[in-house]
């Protein structure tokens, strides 16, 4: 019964836990080795937006341009058909490369923020100080449970409202 009570309290005290957590500023990883974060991300979750309406099978493409920006190319299957969305990606905080702000539609852009990053780089976390956006990212279409749940804690734990969390289905890839 002490258990059954103490982990009801933990459940409980999450959401105030998570509404501390938004007020304070976003914190991101200590360093982002861009040569590693480069190439091929599958979107295993993310808080729907109105641009990725209807998409299944998600996947960010992240390389190296010339003049040292990061382009961006997403793809998604939408009605049985894939659509693709360029972009720019650049980095605001050179001591960290872990803020980056990006654009698909100039003027505008977005804050992208790598606020979670495995150390061999299988898996990353991306937010946006608002908590208003948020996605998980994995280099293999499906991310193992206790990787995700360690993630969507420390969601929760940055302010972010978990049930805004939707699975993204990567069952094309």
């Amino acid at each position: 019964m002490k258990k059954q009570l103490l982990a009801f309290l933990a459940f409980l005290s999450i959401p105030i836990f998570s509404l501390r957590a938004q007020n304070k500023p976003l914190e991101t990883v200590g360093h982002v080795d861009l040569q590693k974060y480069l190439g091929k991300w599958y979107e295993i979750a993310a808080f729907p937006q109105v641009f990725e309406k209807g998409c299944t099978c998600t996947i960010a493409q992240y390389s190296l341009k010339s003049n040292g920006d990061i382009a961006v190319k997403n793809t998604c299957k939408r009605n049985g058909k894939t659509t693709t969305a360029n972009g720019k990606a650049v980095v605001k905080d050179k001591l960290t490369n872990a803020k980056l702000s990006v654009s698909f539609f100039w003027p505008f852009s977005g804050k992208y923020w790598i606020i979670a990053l495995a150390p061999d780089y299988s898996y990353a976390m991306v937010g946006h100080p608002n908590r208003k956006y948020l996605w998980i990212l994995s280099r293999k279409p499906k991310l193992d449970e206790a990787t995700y749940h360690h993630l969507t804690e420390l969601a929760a734990s940055k302010g972010f409202d978990l049930k805004k969390l939707v699975n993204t289905d990567q069952s094309c890839n």
